[in-house]
C-alpha cells in the first residue's frame, strides 16, 4: 500500500488541479482541471488577446504550447495551418487544461473596446475616468483668457465642474507643456491637468477585500486589460479569523476599531505598491479604485462601528456609501483618485456578493441559477430572471481548515484533492511536496470519497472494522483510533501504521463538515421553497469565491452541499467579487447596475424561521 498519487478512482469524481506557466512573464498559476486557458488567464490577471470574450468567434486568443499535451480542437484546425498546429498553436478559449502546461502568450495585438470577466460577461468599456489631450493657443497681451477658461473652451463637449486640485495644477501644467496638456476628468469633474500627452497612462485598481485574503488587480482603463494582480493575507488576522471575532474585539476594546481600520489600510497600501511595481506603473497614474468586501470588512475599512452587525436585528449603518477619495482608505495613488465602494444587500450579504452578482449577470439571465459563495459565512442567491432571493448561512470555519484536526489553509503542503477506490487512495498536494495538512477542498473530497466507497454511512459515522474490510479491503487498515477517537488516515508521515504521526480525518472533523453543509443546504432549500420551485428546476449552480473555484462539483453533490444536479451544471465561477470590482472600474453603466441590485434582491433572514432547526437536522445526513 502506498501514498503516492496514482489514478485509482472514477475520473468523473476527480478534483485534480493543474499548473499553468505563462511565458514570457513566467507567471505560474494553479487551476481546476477543465478550466480553459482563456479563463485561467483572465482569473489571474494575464492578458490574452480577444475581442469576442472567449466565445470562439474572433480567433484572436492565440497561444503557443511549449510543454504539455494540448489536443487541437475542431476550431483550432480552422484557425491554424498544419505547420502552426504542429508547432503548438492553439486558441486559448477552446483549450481545456487537462494537465500541466507551459504556454507562450503573444503580446496584445488589439486594444479591445470590450473586456470579459471570468464568468463570461462582456463589458462595454466606458470608465468614469477619461483623459483628453489638448493643444491650446498661448496667451498674449491681446488674448488674456484665463488658463481655466482656455482649457474648458477646448473641452466644450463636456459640462465640467472643477476640482480645486485641478485649479492649482492647471497653470504650471500648461506652461510646462508649452500649452500642450492632458485634462483628467472623472465623471463630470476636472480633477487634474498634466503637461504633455499622458493619455496612454490611465489605470485603476480593483480590490477584493476578503476577511482572510485581499486581492488587487491593476487595470489599464484605456483597454480594460489587467496589468498585474497580487494577493496577501488580510493584516487583521491576529484579531480573529472571522468577522464575528473582529466585531467582538471592537466591542471589548474602544481602540480596536482604529487599529483594525489602520490594518485594512496597510493591506490595501501594500497591494497597491506591489501591483504598481509589477506593472511598472507610477501610483499617481492610478485615478480610481473599486473595493468589494463583506459588510463588516467594509465598515471597518471606513472606520464605521460594525457592532450592530454582530447582534440581532443585524442592522447596517448604511447599505451604500458616499463618494470618497482613495486616500481615505490609505491608498497612495493620484491625490484626487476616487474610491468606489460596493453597496451591501444586507448585514451578511455584503458588497462582495453584490459585486459577484454583477459579474455573474444573475439579474440578466432568464435561467434559474443558484449562486453559492462558500466560506465561514456562506452567501446564497437564487435568481430566475424575474426575482432574486438572497440569504446567508453560518457555515463555520470548516472550509478554512480552522476547526479540522489536521486542517490548514490552502497553501503549499495542503492536501487539496483526494481520490479513493476500495483498494487504495491518492492525494494531490499543493506545491507537489510532502503533505503537511488538509485544506477545505481536500476535506470535502475526503468525506465524499469515504461516503462513495462505503466507509462513512449516511449518518456520517465511520463503519465498523468488519464492514470496512468488506466494502474497502485496501483502505480498512487506515481506520484507526487516536486519543480515543475514530480516525481515517489519509497520509502516513512516519512508518505506515503509526496513526499518531499521520494526517488523518477524525469523526469530529466529519461532524464539522456535516454542520457546515447542512447550514448551506438548508439555506438554498428554503430559498427554493420561497420561490415555489424545486432543485430539479435549477439549471446552473455557480460556486463563487476562492474556495468555490477549487471545490470538486462531484464531491459537492455527493455530500449534499449543492442540489443533486449533473456536474456539468455546476460551474466554478472564480473570484467574481474581484471581477465585479473590475467591471465597476471599466463601466459606469455596470456601476449603476450594482446600485440597482439593492432594489432587485430580496433578503431572506434564516435566523427567525421557526422551521430552520428542523430543516437543518434533516440536512445533516449525507445523500444515500
Amino acid at each position: 500500500m502506498t501514498d503516492a498519487p496514482q489514478p485509482v478512482a472514477d475520473p468523473a469524481r476527480s478534483a485534480d488541479r493543474v499548473d499553468l506557466r505563462f511565458e514570457p512573464s513566467g507567471r505560474q498559476v494553479r487551476v481546476p482541471t477543465g478550466v480553459t486557458l482563456f479563463d485561467a488567464a483572465s482569473w489571474n490577471g494575464i492578458a490574452i488577446d480577444s475581442t469576442c470574450g472567449g466565445h470562439g468567434t474572433c480567433k484572436k486568443c492565440k497561444v503557443k504550447i511549449l510543454d504539455g499535451a494540448a489536443p487541437a480542437s475542431s476550431l483550432d484546425t480552422r484557425a491554424f495551418g498544419a505547420t502552426e498546429l504542429r508547432d503548438g498553436w492553439r486558441l486559448a478559449c477552446r483549450l481545456e487544461a487537462a494537465g500541466d502546461l507551459r504556454v507562450e502568450v503573444p503580446p496584445l495585438v488589439t486594444r479591445p473596446k470590450a473586456a470579459t470577466v471570468g464568468v463570461g460577461r462582456k463589458v462595454i468599456l466606458r470608465p468614469a475616468v477619461q483623459k483628453r489631450y489638448v493643444k491650446l493657443d498661448e496667451p498674449t497681451l491681446q488674448d488674456q483668457t484665463s488658463d481655466l477658461e482656455r482649457l474648458l473652451a477646448s473641452l466644450d463637449d463636456l459640462e465640467l465642474r472643477v476640482d480645486l486640485h485641478a485649479l492649482r495644477t492647471i497653470g504650471p501644467a500648461l506652461r510646462q507643456g508649452g500649452y500642450r496638456a492632458t485634462a483628467v476628468v472623472v465623471d463630470d469633474v476636472l480633477v487634474d491637468v498634466e503637461p504633455g500627452d499622458t493619455t496612454g497612462c490611465l489605470y485603476g485598481i480593483a480590490f477584493d477585500l476578503g476577511t482572510t485574503t485581499v486581492v488587487a488587480t491593476l487595470l489599464d482603463l484605456s483597454s480594460g486589460t489587467p496589468v498585474a494582480v497580487r494577493s496577501v493575507l488580510n493584516k487583521q488576522q491576529h484579531f480573529g479569523a472571522d468577522v464575528i471575532s473582529r466585531i467582538s474585539a471592537i466591542m471589548l476594546d474602544p481602540e480596536a476599531l482604529g487599529k483594525l481600520s489602520s490594518l485594512a489600510h496597510e493591506t490595501l497600501a501594500e497591494l497597491t505598491a506591489a501591483v504598481c511595481s509589477e506593472g511598472e506603473v507610477t501610483p499617481r497614474e492610478v485615478y480610481e479604485i473599486a473595493v468589494a468586501g463583506n459588510a463588516t470588512m467594509t465598515h471597518i475599512a471606513l472606520a464605521i462601528d460594525p457592532e450592530a452587525l454582530g447582534m440581532a436585528p443585524f442592522v447596517l449603518a448604511s447599505r451604500w456609501f458616499p463618494e470618497l477619495l482613495a486616500s481615505e482608505l490609505g491608498v497612495a495613488v493620484h491625490p484626487r483618485a476616487r474610491a468606489v465602494v460596493f453597496p451591501a444587500i444586507g448585514a451578511y450579504v455584503g458588497g462582495d456578493i453584490t459585486s459577484g452578482l454583477l459579474a455573474s449577470g444573475m439579474d440578466r439571465d432568464r435561467r434559474t441559477r443558484l449562486f453559492v459563495d462558500i466560506g465561514t459565512n456562506c452567501e446564497i442567491v437564487l435568481g430566475s430572471g424575474e426575482r432574486l432571493l438572497a440569504t446567508a448561512a453560518p457555515a463555520g470555519p470548516a472550509f478554512e481548515g480552522a476547526s479540522i484536526r489536521c486542517g490548514m489553509r490552502a497553501s503549499d503542503g495542503a492536501i487539496e484533492s483526494v481520490e479513493m477506490s476500495p483498494e487504495d487512495l491518492a492525494v494531490k498536494v499543493i506545491g507537489d511536496g510532502e503533505p503537511l495538512g488538509l485544506c477545505g477542498s481536500g476535506l470535502v473530497d475526503s468525506v465524499a470519497e469515504l461516503v462513495a466507497v462505503g466507509l462513512l454511512d449516511p449518518s456520517g459515522r465511520f463503519v465498523a472494522d468488519d464492514r470496512a474490510a468488506e466494502v474497502a479491503p485496501g483502505l480498512a487498515d487506515r481506520l484507526r483510533t487516536v486519543a480515543g477517537e475514530r480516525v481515517f488516515v489519509l497520509h502516513w508521515l512516519g512508518e505506515p501504521g503509526d496513526a499518531e504521526r499521520a494526517i488523518y480525518l477524525t469523526q469530529r472533523d466529519v461532524r464539522e463538515l456535516q454542520f457546515a453543509k447542512a447550514a448551506i443546504a438548508t439555506g438554498w432549500s428554503l430559498l427554493l421553497e420561497d420561490a415555489g420551485i424545486t432543485a430539479d428546476d435549477v439549471q446552473q449552480v455557480l460556486l463563487a469565491g476562492s474556495f468555490g473555484s477549487y471545490l470538486s462539483p462531484a464531491s459537492a453533490v455527493r455530500i449534499g452541499l449543492v442540489p443533486p444536479l449533473p456536474v456539468l451544471r455546476i460551474v466554478s465561477a472564480g473570484n467574481v467579487a474581484g471581477e465585479g470590482a473590475k467591471m465597476a472600474l471599466m463601466s459606469v453603466r455596470e456601476r449603476a447596475g450594482a446600485m440597482a441590485l439593492l432594489e432587485e434582491v430580496r433578503y431572506v433572514e434564516l435566523s427567525d424561521r421557526s422551521d430552520f432547526n428542523d430543516r437543518f437536522v434533516d440536512e445533516l445526513a449525507f445523500p444515500a
